[in-house]
């Protein structure tokens, strides 16, 4: 016998059962975001190396650790990390710069990433996510933060929270950087091996640790301090201020988080997590910000840009499972024929019908209606020769005959 070839380490096969839960969040991200004006868009699954390299940043785990690079044709070819890049890259390869402003578009699909397969997380992963172009003003901002939250709680998530930070821009960030580092300087062999290299290449995304020491030493008073501090240009904060009134004119719950810096090196102002309390434990659900330098970083014009993504394993762990939808009815009879004919009469009424292909006795026929349909379509020796149907409820039992023209209009 032949070696059984079982799914690779970190992913996952997608079964007819669970599809339901996806249609869900898809359904539903489609009818969520078409009422704020934005349009889907897909991406290759693989770009250029170079993209995510210069994009989402070489000082990133991604980039660094994380990403399924290969060679072909004396090319460097990645399978995407996240999409914010691929976006920006159709967005400037396919001149949407020349639309009016705002651009706004959404995605959804598969991700990759090679890191420790955990519960919620696998290197392939699925997000869904959004990205505006064109809009400086913080009421970009705050709009995708509502569109985020509208969209949780069409899936049924209500106990939510959000939470905001402001990066500032690059000019202000620069003395940031400089505290940081300087207050970290007697610290440093105490840092995890990737801080020890983010302290060089990019002091903010120190506070991103999730190593517990590292964790511990934000914690102590001094450096608690620079942390804390409000380092941002009037600029800038003027930005923050004026998305914190949309935010509470729209009623939307916030705190603010001076550790959030989000773990992509392209963002600027703006940046946010939503958590959700759902199932009694705190899950981030999603993550995004503003990154008004990507566009032009990549090639394309000074352009502002704001967006998140939310991963759809973590969404359906939170979710109530959804039931698989059961056929509108089963045809049960022993004349594979005129099963066969009906079928074709229903199925282009729009109704979903099957029969059994492989002609079993009536009684196995019964069982398997009872256990995939709404109804049993019983067409015996009677109900053919009369132009009948015998309609059987499986919820309930009962029973009537019905002519085949209206059949349709009962199931």
């Amino acid at each position: 016998m032949a070696k059984v070839i079982k799914v690779l380490k970190g992913t996952k096969d997608i079964l007819p059962q669970d599809i339901g839960a996806w249609h869900r969040l898809e359904e539903t991200a489609l009818k969520v975001f078409s009422t704020y004006g934005y349009s889907e868009i897909r991406t290759p699954i693989f770009e250029a190396t170079e993209l995510f390299a210069r994009g989402v940043g070489d000082t990133t785990d991604i980039v660094n650790k994380e990403m399924y690079t290969f060679e072909k044709s004396d090319r460097s070819i990645t399978l995407r990390p996240e999409n914010t890049a691929g976006v920006v890259r159709s967005f400037i390869e396919n001149g949407m710069s020349r639309l009016s402003a705002p651009v706004k578009l959404w995605y959804k699909g598969p991700m990759f990433r090679y890191e420790r397969p955990q519960a919620g997380r696998q290197r392939q992963f699925h997000q869904v996510g959004c990205e505006m172009f064109g809009i400086k003003q913080p009421t970009a901002d705050a709009e995708v933060i509502m569109m985020a939250v509208d969209y949780l709680k069409a899936l049924g998530l209500n106990d939510l929270e959000v939470e905001i930070n402001s990066l500032g821009c690059p000019t202000c960030r620069e003395e940031y950087k400089r505290n940081i580092k300087e207050v970290l300087k007697p610290e440093f062999e105490n840092l995890c091996e990737d801080c020890q290299t983010r302290y060089e290449k990019n002091p903010l995304r120190l506070l991103d640790c999730k190593v517990e020491s590292c964790k511990a030493i934000f914690e102590k008073p001094n450096v608690k301090e620079v942390i804390q501090s409000d380092f941002i240009c009037e600029e800038c904060a003027e930005h923050f201020s004026r998305l914190k009134e949309y935010l509470d004119k729209s009623r939307i719950k916030y705190v603010e988080n001076k550790l959030l810096v989000r773990g992509l090196d392209y963002y600027n102002r703006t940046v946010f997590e939503i958590k959700s309390n759902n199932l009694g434990s705190q899950n981030a659900v999603c993550g995004g910000g503003r990154y008004d330098s990507l566009v032009k970083n990549l090639g394309g014009e000074d352009i502002p840009a704001v967006g998140w993504a939310m991963g759809m394993e973590r969404l359906n762990a939170l979710l109530p499972e959804v039931e698989v939808e059961k056929l509108d009815g089963y045809i049960v009879s022993n004349s594979m024929e005129d099963a066969v004919m009906l079928a074709q009469e229903l199925r282009n009424k729009g109704k979903k019908v099957e029969f059994d292909l492989a002609n079993k006795k009536f009684t196995k026929q019964l069982e398997k209606a009872s256990k995939v349909a709404k109804f049993a379509l019983i067409l015996g020796e009677d109900e053919i020769k009369s132009g009948l149907v015998s309609l059987k409820n499986l919820a309930t039992s009962e029973q009537v005959s019905v002519s085949r023209e209206k059949l349709g209009e009962l199931i």
